[in-house]
């Protein structure tokens, strides 16, 4: 049988679940948590990560699958759904289980015998208890507001992910009333993390405790008259899409910002409560956020773990800490003039190995130039602060022409990106918000200079967002060139997205979605007749997922006609590697470091040809059909090297943070093997890219 015969025959049994496959990312990010190896502060971050990690998996793919079945009917009308849904939450809830166990029974501990200390109210000494309890009288309670329940007080809206505190009293309230249940909400104000003065700690000590132990403490100081029988805290994960009729709005920031205080009241989908919270406290609240039980999580310590990353940023001790490196410079550049260095060579900028200030520079240079003319950029992720930003309103101040396509439907970014759009046209630069039902994702900058009584264009694109924090920790490719037919296609995007007409043929990018998904398909099934005429065919890719079904049907055809094919994919993926007869030539691996993996690179061999792409885009149908994303060729033989030993050899000779990605669709971590040495591509990179550490400040 042919493989499109099989596959049609049984698609299930073709593709992994992709909301476990997610979740199996998660695990892999847990394990680093687990690894004795690394250092105890960063052991607690990678256990914060994998919290945020959740908050947004149920903020978004549960709340998804919640909403398709209440698009048409009760849950209970999806069988297949529900399936998935009690597959989601099995693997959720031992997910989180492992990940208390790991901070109550290994992090913590090990922290505090390095004199690091997370008090509870029964840990902490007399002094302490009193400083604790002067602390709360001073910051806390004058911020607390209970609210005991009854007719005139129903529950009150609980804020999105926010502290709360359930509370159970006996006797009668001041009225002769038997209310039994009150809500106490945290203060958005207060920091979750408080440290205790350095004198009640001991020699060298840090201690910190919990605001949430600090409430608990003295709860019973805000019912006076009323026994406090029991309590609990507890957190609610709500819906966080954002949802507006783009065709009906005229003014689609308007319609955001509205959109935005909505999607902290958004569907439940999620209830974290204390481990010893009574049943029948966590039944009220379950009733109340219109959730079963499969939706509620104990916890054995604070219900949003993400707090503790304030630990980290308190604890200066460097031994608990990765080792400090420093990003390399580019040096090469012309007299400081950055533009008559492109003139003579494209620069590739390989983040955070390399430093991103490169591309700041760029855009200052443009601003400050007389000679420019325009800048125009794309806007998905560029965070509150941003000297990118800072720039192009620098350039418009200075009267050049200055368009900026802004992403407002960048999930958790709408509102900074609304704040700099406002910004932006205070100051006269056009702003557009991109094509409506397809968000802005490509990474483009460009530059028009005029020279010697002609335009020039300079453009910069990139694998990764203009954001001055990610920049530093995730892995990502930049170009940098004047090539001319580059330079005029990047201009022809620019054109497409503001004037919203069809996009002429472009020579080098693939711009999704008119033409990105076709050329990787064609790419794919050029390396397989390669193959069939028995040629060697080779695929190496690089994305953070690969769920696109269309192009894993291309890859299982191409290694049926014996293309051999890698395939590094940080996190989910649902194609089966390595089965006979479907995926034998096939494998893939993930690689979970120090930096978060970012960066998409695509690889045909093409008879020698080898063709490298950089893009935007992962192998993922939203990429490929509902976004603007751009994948840019990389043209120089030097540069196209260099993206090969520095983006793609290393995370495959990666034997000490890759996993390997088995047909079953779990993940085995990867092992030297005989007199291998251990090698971590990470590792590796910042030896040969960064800067020394004695050379930092010079």
């Amino acid at each position: 049988m042919k493989p499109d015969m099989r596959m049609e025959a049984n698609r299930n049994s073709i593709l992994l679940d992709r909301e476990i496959s997610q979740l199996m990312f998660n695990r892999r990010v847990l394990a680093n948590a687990e690894d004795p190896a690394i250092p105890l502060l960063e052991r607690l971050r990678y256990l914060c990560i994998v919290s945020s990690n959740l908050d947004e998996f149920f903020e978004v793919r549960v709340a998804s699958l919640l909403a398709a079945a209440s698009v048409d009917g009760a849950l209970s009308e999806h069988p297949a759904l529900v399936a998935t849904l009690n597959r989601v939450s099995n693997e959720c809830h031992a997910l989180v289980k492992r990940q208390y166990e790991v901070l109550n029974t290994e992090v913590l501990p090990e922290l505090a015998a390095k004199n690091v200390h997370l008090l509870r109210h029964s840990e902490r000494n007399e002094a302490q208890r009193a400083w604790v309890k002067e602390y709360f009288e001073r910051e806390v309670r004058p911020l607390l507001t209970p609210i005991g329940l009854d007719p005139a007080h129903p529950f009150p809206q609980v804020v999105n992910k926010s502290l709360n505190f359930i509370v159970a009293l006996s006797g009668k309230d001041a009225f002769g009333r038997g209310t039994a249940i009150a809500i106490v909400k945290a203060p958005r104000v207060l920091p979750r993390v408080i440290r205790l003065p350095d004198e009640l700690s001991g020699d060298g000590s840090i201690s910190f405790c919990l605001l949430s132990s600090i409430i608990h403490a003295h709860i019973s100081d805000l019912f006076a008259g009323r026994e406090v029988i029991a309590y609990s805290q507890f957190r609610v994960t709500r819906d966080s899409d954002l949802w507006v009729d783009e065709d009906e709005v005229k003014n689609l920031r308007q319609a955001l910002k509205g959109e935005l205080q909505g999607r902290q009241f958004g569907r439940s989908v999620r209830l974290e409560v204390a481990k010893n919270c009574p049943p029948e406290l966590s039944q009220f609240l379950l009733d109340q956020f219109g959730l079963d039980q499969s939706r509620l999580y104990r916890v054995d310590g604070p219900v949003n773990m993400v707090r503790l990353n304030e630990i980290i940023e308190h604890v200066k001790d460097a031994s608990l800490r990765f080792p400090p490196f420093f990003p390399g410079l580019i040096t090469k550049v012309a007299s400081g003039d950055i533009f008559a260095t492109l003139r003579e060579h494209d620069i590739l900028l390989h983040h955070p190995f390399q430093s991103f200030q490169t591309v700041i520079d760029f855009v200052r240079s443009a601003a400050l130039d007389p000679n420019v003319v325009a800048i125009k950029q794309t806007v998905y992720r560029t965070g509150m602060n941003s000297d990118l930003m800072e720039a192009l309103i620098a350039a418009a101040r200075m009267g050049k022409e200055v368009t900026v396509i802004v992403e407002l439907m960048a999930r958790f970014d709408e509102e900074a990106n609304i704040n700099w759009a406002d910004k932006l046209e205070q100051v006269g630069a056009q702003v557009v918000y991109g094509v409506v039902g397809l968000k802005t994702h490509a990474k483009m900058a460009l530059v028009i200079r005029r020279e010697e009584g002609a335009l020039r264009y300079y453009a910069h694109l990139g694998t990764g967002n203009y954001h001055p924090t990610t920049t530093k920790f995730y892995t990502d490719f930049g170009l940098l060139t004047c090539d001319p037919q580059l330079g005029r296609d990047v201009n022809e995007v620019f054109m497409h997205l503001t004037s919203l007409t069809k996009p002429q043929k472009l020579t080098h990018l693939w711009l999704a979605p008119f033409a990105l998904q076709s050329e990787i398909i064609k790419a794919i099934r050029n390396e397989a007749k390669i193959a069939r005429a028995g040629r060697p065919g080779r695929i190496i890719v690089k994305v953070n997922a690969l769920v696109d079904e269309s192009v894993i049907r291309a890859l299982y055809a191409a290694s049926h006609d014996g293309v051999k094919i890698d395939l590094i994919v940080r996190g989910a993926c649902t194609l089966k590697p390595g089965v006979p007869g479907l995926s034998e030539n096939i494998r893939v691996r993930s690689i979970i470091g120090r930096f978060l993996e970012h960066s998409r690179i695509y690889y045909f061999r093409n008879d020698l040809a080898h063709d490298v792409y950089l893009a935007s885009a992962d192998w993922m149908n939203r990429n490929l059909f509902r976004r603007i994303e751009v994948a840019f060729p990389v043209l120089d033989k030097a540069l196209k090297r260099r993206v090969l030993t520095e983006g793609l050899n290393p995370y495959l000779k990666d034997n000490t943070n890759a996993w390997e990605l088995e047909p079953d669709g779990h993940y085995q971590r990867r092992k030297p093997r005989g007199k291998q040495v251990l090698f971590g591509a990470q590792q590796h990179l910042m030896d040969i890219l960064g800067t020394p550490a004695d050379q930092a400040g010079s």
